[in-house]
Formats: C-alpha cells, structure tokens, sequence
C-alpha cells in the first residue's frame, strides 16, 4: 500500500496546533494590604484587652478577706451551676 499524500494529511494536524504567543508586558505593581473597618475594630479591642490584667486582684483581696473572717458563703446551687457552666465551656 502506498501512501502519496503524507505530506497534505501532516498539514492539516499542523494547523490545530496551538501558537504561542510572545511574552506580554507585566507591569511591576506593589502588593497592597488592606484592613475592613469590622479588622480595624476588632484589632483596637484586641490591644485595649491585652492591657487589661489577666487577674482581678481586687476581687482576690475581698475574697481572700472573706475567707479569713469566715463570712464567704456560697451557695450550693451556685457552685453546681458554675460547674456545669465550665464544663460545658471545656466542650465547645
């Protein structure tokens, strides 16, 4: 069998071929970052808390001064619902 028009059939898979195009021109431009006025709130509370203390030491000293004097009573049911509430608070 003799083929005699290999080179018409090769044409035709030549030009689907895809082209490439030359490099285009990219312009040199600055990253820019930007905060929404809610990340703009959220990061002055955020510096507002951390110079609030961890620990309320007033409410320690009245504590601490119930304890010694023996007038810091608290209820059963309080300390319960308290519980509870942590315990909760750990799962979530």
């Amino acid at each position: 069998m003799k083929i005699t028009r290999v080179n018409q059939i090769l044409e035709v898979y030549n030009t689907n071929r895809v082209q490439k195009t030359g490099k285009t021109n990219r312009t040199m431009g600055k990253d820019v970052f930007a905060l929404s006025e809610e990340g703009k709130d959220f990061q002055t509370a955020l510096s507002a808390l951390s110079k609030v203390p961890d620990i309320r030491y007033e409410k320690v000293q009245e504590i601490k001064q119930k304890l010694q004097s023996g007038t810091y009573n608290i209820s059963a049911q309080e300390l319960a619902d308290k519980m509870v509430e942590s315990a909760f608070d750990q799962k979530i």
